[in-house]
């Protein structure tokens, strides 16, 4: 099984197929509008650095891309109406920004060149040297067999590196590699690209959030090169198609029994689903989405307690609070949650070298692609001038327990580098100099619930000191 059809139909494990093609089976599955794809499966990959995808697996994929072209009801290098593809990686666990994407892939030589045709065909060109590098060859198979190896080989990156230790992902796991027909966001001005998630993904607070970027592609819109507007807006320009999309969110939030981040595209006023998984969230909201989905009736009291990790518990624990009076440099996004002092670097490398030494740095950069994964991973908190709260960036951050401060404007990297500044990355403010106080203890209320709850299981009295809550239960609990 290298290579399967993504149809909703059947069992597709996650492990074999990944999370972005499992998401979309499920999105499939429930009849949520979703364009047709293929996924090449972890076993059809080596699980060591390879440049040539093996001949087998690409004769399974031109047999597949011939039953995309039949469901899409376009065909690969047609110079009219070209089937274009998107190729993205999909580990098991997400790995929001770390590997490759290429996108419309198939661009044929005749592909028009002004307007929409134009567009996309110079995003194909930046997506292929990012990826791959240099210019694209016109043969849209050799394209495709292109990106699809460069998208696995970026598996090995060493930022992907970098996130799977700290995330805890074998490295010898593996990805699996997703081909979508694409739609376009940048087709019209009634089309854009968006991120939401059920939950508040920094408070927890139930009900839809997001961002959305009008005339765009999603990597705009994740790799922060675009400050994107609210979700709101969208519901303001095609209210239709935003009660639509919290339809389909509710939808796959009980589906998943969990809060979940959904990508979309509007084509021309139509919804397109992109990909559906488990939110990264702060610790704080980790804590009351658990509280929340067992008071729904979605899990029960013993999976809310397992889905409380050890590093949930230190950033809350280790949360400090802010002194009044202290002077605001810039304000952005909340992006983040939490408070982090440290000395502002501009510079990724000086960044790494002052966080080899010891010394707690924050991060700020126009924005952040991939490559600053390594540096915002040892950063104490992190600072950009453009994008929003579902960028990759604030996605990383948000799982690692590290504030940020997004969307802040030009200049910001001017006037913040060099100093010792506090970060508050929930309310969307940096501060000069040192303004974090120690707290008094874990007060979160959605804490203390979990606690009640793992000590009622645990038959009363303390925790085992191996339970990921003990070390706040006496804290919590008195």
């Amino acid at each position: 099984m290298t290579v399967l059809t993504i149809s909703g139909r059947g069992d597709l494990p996650v492990e074999l197929v990944g999370g972005k093609a499992h998401g979309l089976h499920r999105m499939q599955a429930l009849g949520l509008p979703s364009p047709p794809a293929f996924v090449i499966t972890t076993a059809a990959f080596p699980d060591e650095p390879a440049e040539r995808l093996p001949e087998p697996v690409w004769t399974a994929v031109l047999d597949h891309l011939s039953v995309l072209e039949r469901r899409a009801g376009r065909r690969f290098g047609d110079p009219s109406s070209p089937l274009l593809v998107s190729v993205r990686s999909g580990a098991a666990r997400s790995m929001p920004g770390m590997m490759d994407t290429v996108l419309n892939v198939g661009v044929p030589p005749s592909f028009g060149t002004d307007g929409w045709a134009a567009d996309t065909r110079a995003r194909f060109a930046a997506s292929w040297a990012e990826a791959v590098g240099g210019p694209p060859p016109p043969d849209g198979h050799r394209q495709l067999r292109g990106a699809i190896e460069a998208v696995q080989s970026s598996w090995w990156s060493e930022r992907a590196a970098a996130y799977r230790d700290r995330s805890g992902i074998p490295h010898d796991a593996g990805t699996a590699v997703v081909v979508q027909a694409m739609v376009f966001g940048n087709r019209d001005d009634r089309s854009g690209t968006g991120v939401v998630f059920s939950r508040d993904p920094g408070t927890g607070a139930p009900g839809p959030t997001g961002e959305w970027v009008a005339r765009a592609q999603g990597d705009e819109l994740v790799s922060g090169l675009r400050t994107p507007a609210p979700l709101g807006s969208l519901a303001e320009a095609e209210p239709a198609v935003a009660a639509e999309l919290a339809r389909a969110v509710a939808v796959l939030e009980r589906d998943a029994a969990d809060a979940v981040e959904v990508e979309f595209t509007v084509e021309s006023g139509r919804l397109h689903l992109l990909q559906r998984r488990v939110a990264k969230r702060s610790a704080p909201a980790a804590m009351r989405i658990a509280v929340d989905l067992c008071d729904a009736g979605l899990i029960d009291r013993p999976t809310a307690v397992a889905r409380i990790t050890s590093d949930h518990v230190r950033a809350i624990v280790g949360a400090g609070r802010l002194v009044d009076g202290g002077v605001e440099l810039v304000a952005g996004l909340a992006a983040g949650p939490g408070t982090a002092v440290g000395r502002a670097h501009t510079d990724v490398d000086a960044a790494l070298e002052a966080a080899d030494a010891g010394e707690p740095v924050v991060l700020v950069r126009p924005s952040t692609s991939p490559r600053d994964v390594v540096a915002m991973l040892q950063s104490v908190a992190v600072v950009t001038e453009q994008g929003g709260a579902t960028s990759h960036a604030a996605l990383v951050c948000r799982e690692a327990g590290l504030p940020a401060v997004v969307g802040c404007g030009a200049g910001a990297r001017d006037l913040l580098g060099g100093r010792v500044v506090t970060v508050d990355g929930t309310s969307g403010r940096v501060f000069d100099g040192d303004l974090v106080a120690a707290t008094g203890g874990p007060t979160d209320p959605a804490l203390r619930t979990l606690v009640a709850w793992a000590v009622e299981a645990a038959g009363g009295g303390d925790l085992p000191a191996g339970h990921v809550l003990a070390p706040v239960a006496g804290t919590v609990i008195r």
